[in-house]
């Protein structure tokens, strides 16, 4: 079972609107024929310290997840690898890499959209937010935004399903 942090309204209301934010980042992910994902970071003042999206096409590196994009630039931002006090808001539920990078940043909440059944590491496939062997955890929230984060990824890859099929069929 995944832990998932109580919310009230004010926190139910800044989920929505920076996990719109997020969208709008994977949906530009997606026009650069990037797997949807984008990722912010925002402070306890509700201040965004980073965004981004995901990069892996565009820079040919397997680390250009949106999370890590977004903890590099938050880290650089506040001038300390130590995130404590922030949230990570991402449409997609964290991979083991992404997981780790959370973990070691500092990072205390993460707030996503869709589960990812082949790489999620929040709950799904695996949970590093809560291991017991760890020193540092970070609470979950997950559904936000659930129906479209979903509906971004099953379109983009029923894209390139498409694309790749036009392309065997060409003469």
């Amino acid at each position: 079972m995944t832990p998932k942090t109580s919310m009230d309204v004010q926190d139910a209301d800044s989920d929505l609107r920076y996990m719109r934010r997020a969208l709008e980042l994977a949906a530009e992910a997606a026009t650069h024929g990037e797997v949807p994902v984008g990722a912010v970071i925002v402070g306890q003042d509700g201040i965004v310290l980073a965004e981004a999206r995901n990069q892996r096409e565009a820079t040919n590196d397997p680390c250009g997840h949106a999370e890590l994009l977004a903890i590099r630039a938050a880290a650089v931002a506040r001038a300390d690898w130590r995130l404590e006090g922030t949230t990570l808001y991402v449409t997609l539920e964290p991979c083991a890499m992404c997981a780790g990078a959370i973990l070691l940043a500092r990072i205390p909440r993460v707030v996503y959209g869709a589960s990812d059944p082949k790489g999620g590491f929040c709950g799904t496939v695996g949970d590093l937010s809560h291991h017991p062997r760890l020193n540092h955890r970070f609470d979950l929230t997950v559904g936000v935004c659930e129906a479209e984060a979903s509906a971004q990824l099953k379109r983009f890859f029923a894209d390139l399903r498409l694309t790749a099929r036009a392309e065997r069929v060409k003469p």
